[in-house]
């Protein structure tokens, strides 16, 4: 099967997949599934002799939000070895939405967190969809403290539509959670390496994803606020989350372009759910290059670089009024 045979193909089965799995819980998406595979058709990519289009931004929040994508329990498999999974807070409790413990990659000692989403509707509601609460946050913290105990690197796999919003986490410190979680990241004394594997939402993102190199798959996003939300606080609706999408400029490469992220980890053709075992294999070497340019630095002088990597984002204008 050739590039753009594989290309097509994927789209379709994507739609297919993504209309049996998600029809039941948002019904809206249909549509915009639709819109996706008729532009496909209609494009010079539908006969296979021109290259396909780029996946707009809305494509890219479809394909990140596969229901068969690799979750981090998927890569762990892939690219690590005897992974021993800890458990709890020794505040609270556990939190399965976020998955934590020590591992080997290429048989050197390292530790492993990221967000688990489920596959079935009984491990989504046991994950809580991939949301962690407070006690999620500080295990991850706890596990960190513990690599750099013992002077091993720590990866973080990121895939989230965002903090748990509800009351029972708010009431044991959320936002507290997140903010101890990025101070203390920000002086970790061992390597951390970052990738964002699917969504990459808000600070349920941001509180593992305090790295000194951060990566993102081709296909995965990375904002402050999702489309739909966005998109009903703009435009008190909806339907605008195409828009909102493409506003947001949360996809890989418009990151990669404001320096927010530092490399762009290809994906199969299709993207990530087509092909596992591939997915792992270019995140394996993304991984590996990314640990081998941090690793030898002078601890205080790579704790200085991650510190300023993070200061320096963003750009703003301070005007002060006449008269003050």
């Amino acid at each position: 099967m050739s590039r753009f045979e594989a290309e097509l193909d994927a789209r379709i089965r994507l739609q297919n997949e993504m209309v049996e799995s998600k029809k039941d819980t948002n019904p809206s998406d249909d549509d915009s599934l639709d819109d996706i595979h008729r532009r496909l058709q209609e494009s010079d990519a539908a006969n296979l002799t021109a290259e396909p289009d780029t996946p707009n931004a809305w494509d890219r929040v479809k394909l990140a939000r596969h229901p068969n994508r690799p979750y981090t329990l998927d890569y762990i498999e892939l690219l690590f070895k005897d992974f021993f999974e800890i458990h709890g807070d020794r505040r609270f409790g556990d939190d399965p939405a976020m998955v934590a413990g020590f591992a080997l990659f290429h048989e050197e000692p390292c530790v492993v967190i990221g967000h688990q989403k489920g596959r079935t509707t009984r491990q989504r509601q046991h994950r809580n969809f991939g949301m962690p609460k407070p006690e999620g946050y500080r295990k991850a913290l706890r596990v960190m403290k513990l690599a750099e105990k013992f002077h091993r690197p720590v990866f973080t796999l990121i895939d989230t539509p965002g903090a748990y919003p509800g009351i029972d986490a708010e009431e044991r410190g959320q936002a507290e959670a997140i903010a101890y979680n990025l101070r203390e990241m920000a002086k970790l004394r061992v390597p951390v390496i970052v990738a964002v594997t699917g969504e990459g939402g808000s600070g349920g993102a941001l509180a593992i994803g305090m790295g000194d190199r951060v990566l993102m798959l081709e296909n995965s996003i990375y904002s402050v606020i999702s489309p739909e939300s966005c998109s009903a606080i703009l435009w008190r609706d909806q339907a605008h989350a195409e828009d909102a999408a493409r506003a947001l400029r949360l996809t890989a490469p418009d990151l990669l372009e404001f320096g927010l992220i530092d490399q762009i980890v290809p994906e199969p053709v299709g993207g990530a759910h087509i092909n596992h075992q591939e997915a792992g294999s270019l995140l394996d070497a993304s991984l590996s290059d990314a640990l081998r340019s941090v690793r030898d630095l002078d601890c205080d002088e790579r704790i200085s670089r991650r510190y300023e990597k993070f200061r320096k984002m963003g750009e703003f204008e301070e005007r002060r009024e006449s008269g003050f």
